[in-house]
């Protein structure tokens, strides 16, 4: 029987291997189109986000990412995220995801409360009070309106990138916070993180 094919294997390019990003994600469409902007193909990020066939909860998201890892050798400087949504989850199955995050120096762990519209609504207005799930859609349609699950590339700037990543950390007001319990993300440390590893590289070449 032929070897299957492994759709993770890193990319090579012209000067060095890509750092690799691996991200379990609940979301089949609006995760993976934001995360995928981050790929380029002059770049040395690469972002896969794992198909979990719409299996979207916080147990199923840690069991493809632990399938997922049977399979990929991470190096030093890659990384493997959950990256989840607080909905209705209690909050032990979320524990269950945080706890494997310290399992290692290169896995983690980021949440969006309530929901990951939240955190691409921070490209676009800084907010306050809690939001629902269903009021952040609202109001990012108010800069997205043909928003329905799926994202134009062409409005997330470096600029809007940046202030949300400001907004989202000001918003937690600690390095410390395991996840958001109330309205915000950690969604933001993840793309700081793939920010350090392009400027890791350009510093270095």
């Amino acid at each position: 029987m032929a070897p299957r094919h492994n759709r993770y294997k890193r990319r090579l390019g012209n000067r060095r291997y890509r750092v690799l990003f691996l991200l379990s994600v609940e979301g089949a469409v609006t995760e993976q189109q934001y995360f995928n902007m981050f790929n380029s193909d002059d770049s040395i990020i690469q972002i896969e986000c794992i198909n979990k066939k719409n299996r979207s909860s916080p147990k199923e998201v840690l069991k493809a990412i632990k399938r997922c890892l049977t399979k990929v050798d991470l190096k030093k400087d890659d990384e493997a995220w959950l990256i989840i949504d607080k909905d209705q989850w209690p909050d032990e199955h979320i524990n269950e995801l945080f706890e494997w995050s310290k399992e290692k120096h290169n896995y983690y762990f980021a949440l969006s409360n309530p929901c990951f519209e939240y955190w691409l609504l921070l490209h676009f207005e800084k907010t306050t009070g809690s939001l629902t799930k269903s009021s952040c859609s609202k109001r990012l349609k108010r800069y997205l309106p043909d928003y329905d699950k799926k994202i134009p590339a062409s409005k997330f700037t470096a600029e809007n990138i940046s202030m949300a990543i400001d907004r989202a950390e000001s918003q937690l007001n600690t390095h410390n916070v395991d996840w958001p319990t109330a309205t915000g993300t950690t969604v933001y440390r993840l793309i700081k993180h793939i920010n350090q590893a392009r400027a890791k590289y350009h510093a270095s070449s």
